[in-house]
């Protein structure tokens, strides 16, 4: 058992950074992807790690960063859920959007 769940649009974030990535790399790209599960891993016990974006989102989800993403996590949810994989340098208007669209 993993303790946690991907929302469906956050196991399609994850396809799409190891395409992403894959194009110029694959070793590079299997490793990002083994880094955010196992980060997504390390939160199942401490689900309280990350911190509170209020201005993305009045739901109480957290967000962990892992190099240059944001994991976005629904900490009370047992198992932990996952709603997103996100690049950190997206427009956070663009963020707040794809998170509620994720409800």
């Amino acid at each position: 058992m993993t303790g946690f769940v991907l929302h469906p649009e956050a196991y399609r974030d994850i396809e799409e950074i190891w395409e992403y990535v894959a194009v110029d790399n694959l070793s590079a790209a299997d490793s990002i992807v083994e880094e955010i599960y196992e980060m997504i891993q390390r939160l199942v016990p401490f689900p309280g790690q990350g911190h509170a974006r209020q201005d993305l989102t009045s739901r109480p989800l957290r967000f962990q960063i892992l190099r240059d993403y944001v994991i976005v996590y629904a900490p009370a949810e047992q198992p932990l859920l996952v709603i997103g994989v996100i690049h950190g340098r997206r427009n956070p208007r663009v963020m707040a959007a794809m998170l509620r669209a994720r409800e």
